[in-house]
């Protein structure tokens, strides 16, 4: 009969604690950057010369129909060959911030396409330049429209990033390994990794929503 024994995983939680910790950032840092990048992309892709477009549709097709474990291997084993070599939690961001930018853009564009042209072209009329147009017309209802989507893709995201304790990225999965190797109590260390992770969710979920009632409910509070 199996004894449960959570002691040693009490006594190793600093470690979950403090990979839970960079979970965090990895996955902020990551959806931060991606976000940066993907209102970049997506803006090229409405409004960008043909060949660009072409482009960042390759890019968004690869990323979206390869897998992330691969996606990750590729960074962090192949660009060495090229002589670029990162650290293990560098290649983790990096993949991470390629991975959701290839989501994220197909986001954005779809909320950039939900605004009715008549509003940019009455913010045309008033002689706004293109760039304030997207910014000030075209950005803010639009994110208004796919902030659920993202906020989805931020926790998917967040939950996926347990890949990267395969190239030895200090993350949560990477300590609760630790931890296993060294108490073989694997039921009780990943029962608890579950709980974190879940809480972590639930807990972004909820400021997700914090923010959606606060920011881009109607009407808009300020």
């Amino acid at each position: 009969m199996y004894q449960f024994d959570f002691l040693p995983v009490i006594g190793a939680f600093d470690q979950l604690v403090f990979g839970a910790w960079l979970t965090i950032k990895l996955s902020v840092g990551a959806m931060m950057i991606g976000l940066a990048l993907s209102i970049v992309f997506a803006w090229a892709k409405t409004s960008g010369p043909k060949p660009l477009v072409w482009a960042i549709d390759a890019y968004i097709e690869i990323i979206r129909n390869t897998p992330f474990l691969v996606q990750i291997f590729f960074i962090f084993f192949g660009l060495p060959a090229l002589g670029l070599r990162l650290t293990p939690n560098s290649a983790a961001l990096l993949a991470l911030v390629v991975n959701f930018g290839a989501y994220g853009t197909e986001i954005i564009r779809s909320g950039i396409e939900s605004i009715h042209k008549g509003q940019i072209e009455a913010g045309t009329a008033l002689g706004l330049t293109r760039l304030q147009v997207f910014r000030l017309i075209v950005l803010k209802p639009a994110l208004r429209a796919i902030f659920p989507a993202l906020t989805s893709q931020f926790i998917y995201l967040m939950l996926t990033s347990s890949v990267v304790s395969v190239i030895s990225a200090d993350d949560l999965a990477a300590a609760g390994n630790n931890i296993q190797s060294q108490t073989f109590a694997s039921f009780e260390v990943y029962f608890v990794i579950t709980a974190i992770y879940l809480a972590m969710s639930l807990a972004f979920s909820l400021l997700f929503s914090l923010v959606d009632k606060r920011y881009f409910a109607y009407p808009i509070n300020r």
